[in-house]
């Protein structure tokens, strides 16, 4: 760790301590392959998930937040890092999750809740390499009092894993486990056990819902097959790194079992807030790593889980980055009220920084949002553009491009000429304007070449 690092860490834990007890706890819900329309609060009308849309009645709804990249684990980098993926060193999901560590010079989301006197916990798929072997890089080692979860993202492609980790230690799990539902009991428990000992906390849920395999818990998928039986006949495979991952009858039923069993979670959080008396002393943000999955028999096509905007995961149409945010916070934020800001994840470790009275780290690329949270939008800085890239294989040789600034979109896949979208007129991205406007083309190339900085690390 640089001493300048250290210094500033210290600094601000020794005026922060004092506070501690007035600042907010934080819960932050992170949804893997959730679509932008998978929530009824965004319009899905196949299945209702009416405590997540709760967050939305009860506080504050993003139209235009974005994920970090349009893949899970440089989308859960940028997150921690607040730096957009053409700064952040992880751009791709790296085979064998070899190098996809944070770099520990970084100050990182969870180390500045530490130096503000929080506990922190995480709790599900960590997505940043393996959480299980000693000496290397995880989350006990970059800021997480506690982590509960898979060993790799790769073995979170299973509920039914033979091991689980915690705070470090790889256990055993008995054949037949569903480990999500064990996960959360341990994010319960943190939640608990520091609400009644009044120390702040950040709770993190990176869950693997709905992440394929398409697994859920028996009696939930069995009502869900009664309603959809015409899919009983379609099988959905994946695998998992060598782990048991069963095959799902009617992977169209597991996912809505999948979503109604997290969904009860989530009402579950809120409840244990209330019963805790910590409500109005908690802020609570929900939303997804990247867009809808296609994979494991997953029919987002059937669930218009992109709602209605173009492209999936793997894609950096607005389908693939476009993520449901939904935060809440009662007394602070106002219920029931919907936002258009254009944010990204690289946003949220600048607004924890103002929320917590903590400086923003060195490497920082995103504005806070906390004005807007607090109602105070004329308050709110905006960003000149925003920019994602997303890359591929072992060298991450960049695959597709992408620019917002304002309501222009740009879209750029390797060896095809660049996309131009007004996203004001064509929120599917269904007209391409790039002939019609030729100096907005070369501007947006300009920005993508400005954004994008070559990877140097190996």
């Amino acid at each position: 760790m640089r001493l300048h690092h250290f210094t500033a860490l210290l600094f601000a834990f020794t005026w922060q301590v004092a506070s501690a007890k007035d600042s907010p706890n934080v819960i932050y819900i992170l949804a893997d392959d959730l679509g932008y329309g998978d929530l009824s609060c965004y319009g899905q009308e196949k299945l209702q998930t009416p405590h997540i849309d709760r967050l939305a009645s009860e506080g504050l709804r993003f139209t235009a937040h974005y994920s970090g990249n349009t893949v899970c684990t440089p989308s859960r980098a940028v997150l921690m890092t607040g730096q957009h993926s053409g700064n952040c060193y992880v751009r791709g999901n790296l085979k064998g999750e070899v190098g996809a560590a944070l770099d520990p010079e970084m100050t990182v989301l969870p180390e500045l809740f530490k130096a503000a006197g929080y506990a922190t916990g995480a709790f599900g798929k960590w997505g940043l390499g393996h959480t299980h072997v000693e000496g290397s890089p995880n989350p006990l080692t970059h800021g997480f009092d506690e982590f509960a979860g898979w060993k790799s993202q790769t073995i979170a492609h299973t509920y039914y894993p033979t091991t689980w980790v915690v705070n470090g230690k790889e256990l055993p799990l008995e054949e037949g486990t569903y480990v999500h539902d064990l996960i959360m009991e341990k994010a319960f428990e943190f939640i608990e056990k520091n609400a009644k000992s009044d120390t702040p906390f950040f709770c993190y849920i990176p869950t693997a819902v709905p992440h394929a395999a398409m697994h859920a818990p028996a009696e939930l998928h069995e009502k869900w097959r009664k309603k959809f039986p015409k899919f009983d006949n379609k099988i959905g495979k994946y695998g998992a790194g060598g782990e048991p991952c069963p095959d799902v009858q009617n992977p169209i039923a597991g996912f809505a079992a999948m979503m109604e069993n997290f969904d009860n979670q989530v009402g579950r959080i809120l409840a244990q807030l209330e019963e805790l008396g910590i409500d109005e002393n908690t802020v609570v943000m929900f939303t997804s790593d990247n867009g809808a999955h296609k994979e494991g028999g997953h029919d987002p096509k059937f669930w218009r889980s992109s709602g209605g905007l173009r492209g999936h995961k793997r894609d950096m149409h607005e389908g693939g980055i476009r993520a449901p945010m939904l935060a809440r916070w009662p007394g602070t934020i106002a219920a029931g009220t919907t936002t258009d800001h254009i944010s990204s994840f690289q946003d949220v470790l600048p607004t924890v920084a103002e929320l917590l009275g903590q400086g923003i780290p060195e490497q920082n690329d995103g504005i806070s949002f906390l004005a807007t949270l607090q109602g105070k939008t004329e308050e709110q800085k905006q960003h000149d553009y925003l920019y994602w890239e997303f890359c591929q294989g072992a060298d991450q040789k960049i695959h597709s491009q992408a620019v917002r600034k304002e309501n222009w979109k740009a879209f750029r896949q390797r060896g095809k000429k660049l996309e131009l979208y007004d996203l004001a007129k064509d929120p599917f991205e269904k007209n391409d304007l790039a002939s019609l406007f030729p100096d907005e083309v070369k501007a947006m190339v300009e920005r993508m070449e400005e954004a994008h900085t070559p990877l140097t690390k190996q």
